[in-house]
C-alpha cells in the first residue's frame, strides 16, 4: 500500500521549530512520507532528518513583502508537488494551501500553533491584525480537520468560526531526568533561567529587575530574539554586573542539560493580546522534565498545569520587589522530585501524538 504524502509548510528555516519536528517525526514514525517546507529567510545551519525537507529561498526577510513572497513560493510548490495531505502551520501558511487543496482535492489539515492575530506583534497594529483577521474568517469555517495547542484556543475557535479544532499540546518528547547538570556554574549562585524567544511580553525585564535584591544567584536568558541586543546591553549596567547573564541561541540538542543546571525556570508572560493570554509555552514542560520549580504568570491555561500538579508557584505581579521575594522563597525550598515524576506521568509528546495519528489517519 502506497504511504500517504504529508506536506507541511511553515515560514520559518525550521531549525528552531520543535512542534513542526515533533509532528513529522510522529507521522514519518507511524507510516506517513513527510516532506516539510520552510523558508531561506536568515542565515541556515545544516538540517537533516528522518523525513524530507526543503527551505525556500526568499528575497524579502520580514514584513507583508516577505509574507507576500513566502505565499507566491509557496502556492506553486504545492501546486505541482506530489501529495495526498497538506498541513498549514499558522494562519501566514493558510492560504496556499487552502486554494491549493481547494484546486487539486487535496486533504488539508490545519496546525494553529497560537491565536496568530493576536500576537504582540500584531495586536498593537490594526491594519496587519484585521487583514489576519480575515484570512481566518474567510478560511478557518471551511476547514475540517486541524488542531492546535491547547483547549482555550480550541474553544476561542469553534465560538468564533465553528471550527472544530483538536487538541495536541506542545509537550516536549519523553526525557528521563537523571540528575543536575552542572552546566550553568556561577561560584556557586543558584541559577534562575529564561529559555525561549527574547521578544516582546516575555516578562524577561521584570525578573532583571528584580535580581538586585535576590541575593547569591544569577538570571541567565537562553535564546535570541527582537530585544536580545538592547537587553543584553541593559545587562552590561552596574546594577546588573554579575546577576544578569544572556548566552544567546543554544542548540535545541543541547538545551536540556542547561536546563537540568538550573533552580529555577521563568514563564512570565504580559497579557498582550489573547495569543498570550491563553498560550501553555512548551518551556513549562521543559522545566517539569529537568525538575526545575517554575514562577509562571496566573494565566488560565498556565495555571491549570502549574497549579494542578504543584511544579511551581503562578503570580500575576510585575512588581520587582514582589517578584524577588517569590523568587528568594522559592530558591529557599526544597525540590519534592516526587512531585515532578507524578506531574510527568500526565505529560508527554508520546500521548499527545496518539490525537495527532488519528487526525490524520
Amino acid at each position: 500500500m502506497k504511504q500517504k504524502k504529508v506536506i507541511l509548510s511553515v515560514t520559518n528555516n525550521l531549525e528552531t521549530d520543535q512542534r513542526v519536528h515533533k509532528v513529522a517525526s510522529s507521522l514519518h514514525e507511524n507510516g506517513f512520507d513527510v516532506l516539510v517546507v520552510g523558508t531561506k529567510s536568515r542565515k541556515c545551519n545544516p538540517y537533516k532528518r528522518n523525513y524530507d525537507t526543503k527551505r525556500m529561498p526568499c528575497l524579502f526577510k520580514k514584513g507583508f513583502l516577505f509574507y507576500a513572497e513566502y505565499n507566491i513560493r509557496l502556492f506553486f510548490l504545492l501546486l505541482f508537488a506530489d501529495c495526498d495531505i497538506l498541513t498549514a502551520n499558522d494562519t501566514d501558511s493558510l492560504v496556499p494551501n487552502f486554494i491549493v487543496a481547494k484546486i487539486r482535492r487535496k486533504k488539508l489539515v490545519v496546525d494553529l500553533h497560537e491565536l496568530f492575530p493576536e500576537v504582540p506583534e500584531v495586536v498593537s497594529r490594526p491594519f496587519v491584525k484585521k487583514v489576519w483577521e480575515s484570512i481566518e474568517a474567510a478560511i478557518l469555517p471551511r476547514v475540517s480537520h486541524g488542531y492546535t495547542v491547547c483547549e482555550s484556543i480550541a474553544n476561542y475557535y469553534k465560538e468564533r468560526y465553528g471550527t472544530d479544532l483538536k487538541v495536541v499540546r506542545n509537550i516536549p518528547m519523553k526525557r528521563h531526568f537523571c540528575k543536575k547538570s552542572e552546566k550553568l556554574k556561577f561560584d556557586g549562585k543558584k541559577v534562575i533561567l529564561y529559555q525561549g524567544a527574547v521578544n516582546v511580553g516575555r516578562g524577561i525585564e521584570w525578573i532583571m529587575e528584580a535580581m538586585p535584591m535576590v541575593e547569591n544567584a544569577v538570571f541567565v536568558v537562553i535564546g535570541r530574539g527582537d530585544l536580545f541586543d538592547e537587553l543584553s546591553k541593559k545587562a552590561e549596567e552596574k546594577i546588573y554586573h554579575d546577576k544578569v547573564f544572556f548566552l544567546g541561541h543554544v542548540p535545541y540538542s543541547e538545551l536540556f542539560e542547561y536546563t537540568c543546571s538550573a533552580d529555577l525556570g521563568t514563564c512570565l508572560l504580559e497579557a498582550n493580546g489573547l495569543s498570550y493570554y491563553f498560550s501553555l509555552p512548551n518551556r513549562i514542560f521543559d522545566y517539569m522534565q529537568a525538575h526545575v520549580p517554575i514562577i509562571a504568570t496566573d494565566f488560565p491555561e498556565i495555571r491549570k498545569v502549574v497549579s494542578t500538579y504543584k511544579t511551581g508557584r503562578v503570580t500575576d505581579s510585575k512588581d520587582p520587589k514582589v517578584l524577588a521575594k517569590i523568587i528568594t522563597d522559592m530558591l529557599n525550598e526544597k525540590v519534592d522530585d516526587n512531585i515532578f515524576e507524578n506531574a510527568l506521568a500526565n505529560f508527554s509528546w508520546e500521548k499527545e501524538a496518539e490525537t495527532l495519528i488519528k487526525i490524520y489517519k
